[in-house]
């Protein structure tokens, strides 16, 4: 029988992950409690790790730290929920990884050689599943997104989010702000410079009124604006009504206002 290629124990951190979808890592953690509360994945263990990007003194954070072939599967979905184009990414790492501390090694007996076999065809079908959650995921969002569209009037088509809290959900994720600087006055909303032309655009109206013509903006989304509303939504992050009935559900024929 063949010699197989038996790896030894592989970690990663949720701090890494983080780093590497290019989340907030208080986001990863959400998501991974999250998800293990809902027994989806197990809850891994926690740990102080080195933050090596990072400038600050204490360059050491909680984080979670998954392990093994457990681990490997808890991590792609936990990346698959929190940003399905980056899922690609994560996997790289792993192999990566095992590439790094793999040996070559003769299985004691033929029940360890089948063993190892079932546990490698096991991620193979949890990556298939993950890839088409994505696939679907990626459909809807066709269905739903069209060009011109502001992050109210897309969000207008998802089951149960409340249109009023958009904008300002955008401003404290820090990709939107008020250009008017005067209390009492309606929100003039901006885009903020790093996200502009990339998750969101702005366009010049012009509006008659009494005193003449009055130009405002008007912010516009974007494909990759529309994918990270998207994905927050399916998390239930977004801001919902009270009388969500917890249906994640669109409406891709829904009047746009």
């Amino acid at each position: 029988m063949q010699n197989l290629t038996i790896a030894q124990t592989l970690t990663m951190s949720s701090l890494e992950i983080a780093q590497l979808v290019g989340s907030r890592h208080g986001d990863v953690k959400r998501s991974i409690e999250r998800l293990a509360a809902s027994t989806v994945i197990q809850l891994p263990p926690m740990a102080k790790v080195e933050n090596k990007q990072s400038n600050s003194p204490n360059r050491f954070s909680e984080a979670y730290i998954f392990e093994g072939e457990q681990g490997k599967r808890d991590s792609i979905i936990v990346v698959a929920q929190l940003c399905p184009e980056f899922t690609a990414r994560l996997v790289d790492r792993w192999q990566e990884l095992e590439k790094l501390v793999s040996q070559p090694a003769l299985p004691e007996n033929y029940i360890s050689a089948l063993e190892a076999l079932l546990e490698s065809k096991k991620s193979e079908a949890m990556l298939a599943l993950v890839n088409k959650k994505q696939e679907e995921e990626i459909h809807c969002l066709q269905n739903l997104f069209q060009t011109g569209m502001t992050p109210v009037q897309f969000c207008k088509q998802l089951n149960g989010v409340n249109i009023m809290g958009v904008n300002l959900f955008l401003a404290e994720r820090n990709f939107l702000y008020d250009g008017q600087k005067e209390e009492n006055k309606p929100y003039e909303w901006r885009v903020k410079a790093y996200a502009r032309d990339k998750y969101f655009t702005e366009m010049v109206v012009t509006v008659n009124t009494e005193k003449g013509k009055k130009k405002f903006y008007e912010v516009i989304l974007l494909k990759e604006g529309a994918k990270w509303l998207y994905r927050h939504y399916l998390k239930g992050e977004l801001p919902m009504k009270k009388s969500w009935n917890k249906l994640f559900t669109h409406d891709k024929y829904s009047q746009v206002a």
